[in-house]
């Protein structure tokens, strides 16, 4: 792991570099949100992340900014529709589904950003340059006979509504979060952030006491995303109303 780092740190170091020194914009891979947080760690300025909507979890680092260049970056990300041939007989297909097809093409993971489900369609973020492989030769999901389209974005109803929730906690620690909105002990709560499963606004996060703000979002993995929307006050016995939206 620490020979890995190693070289995700030295790559950023050289894109950053190269786009400093030719003066164009240079892409990573798409980084999941472990990645990102090296990232964060080697460099403070000199880049974006971008996923191709908000609230993605898989980015790419974008390096340069239009105030420097003049102009501004054009992210080599594209939005692949997947769709059955049939609704009527296709299977009930799962986010698992669309990414296992992925792989069995011998598609490198980094080459893909996120896939969002909707009416059992599949929506797949991917390099530019993957894009027509991806078209060209994904014709079955599971046992599912399918076709690939171009998408220029997301259509409105494609990510699903959050679920508001009132949770009462007894502090706005993280760990205290994480049990109320995922009705989980606080030491198993512990234990996903301990085990490195839990980001902040994409970071890593490390400490089980952190105080969480109002619009950070936290995501653990194999639970989902939530964000605080609203601190609505202490209760009679000094424990704290809150309102998320949970996703």
């Amino acid at each position: 792991m620490a020979d890995e780092i190693s070289i995700l740190k030295k790559r950023f170091k050289e894109l950053n570099e190269r786009s400093r020194n030719k003066g164009i914009y240079f892409y990573s891979d798409f980084l999941n949100p472990y990645e990102q947080t090296v990232l964060f760690d080697e460099l403070k300025y000199g880049y974006t992340l971008y996923g191709g909507y908000s609230d993605a979890e898989r980015k790419i680092a974008i390096f340069g900014s239009e105030d420097e260049f003049g102009y501004p970056p054009q992210p080599p990300v594209k939005i692949i529709k997947v769709s059955p041939l049939s609704q009527k007989f296709a299977d009930d297909l799962t986010h698992r589904d669309f990414l296992g097809s992925l792989m069995g093409l011998g598609i490198k993971r980094e080459t893909l950003g996120d896939i969002i489900i909707s009416d059992n369609c599949g929506y797949i973020f991917c390099l530019e340059n993957m894009a027509k492989f991806i078209t060209d030769n994904l014709t079955s999901v599971r046992r599912t006979s399918v076709f690939c389209e171009d998408c220029e974005a997301l259509p409105k109803n494609a990510l699903p509504s959050p679920e508001e929730k009132l949770i009462i906690v007894s502090s706005l620690r993280l760990d205290a979060l994480i049990s109320a909105i995922y009705n989980i002990s606080r030491s198993k709560s512990s234990s996903l952030i301990e085990g490195e499963k839990v980001f902040i606004n994409g970071r890593l996060v490390h400490s089980i006491s952190k105080l969480v703000d109002v619009d950070e979002t936290i995501s653990v993995r194999g639970y989902g995303r939530f964000k605080i929307t609203e601190i609505l006050g202490d209760t009679r016995k000094g424990r704290i109303r809150v309102t998320c939206e949970v996703y």
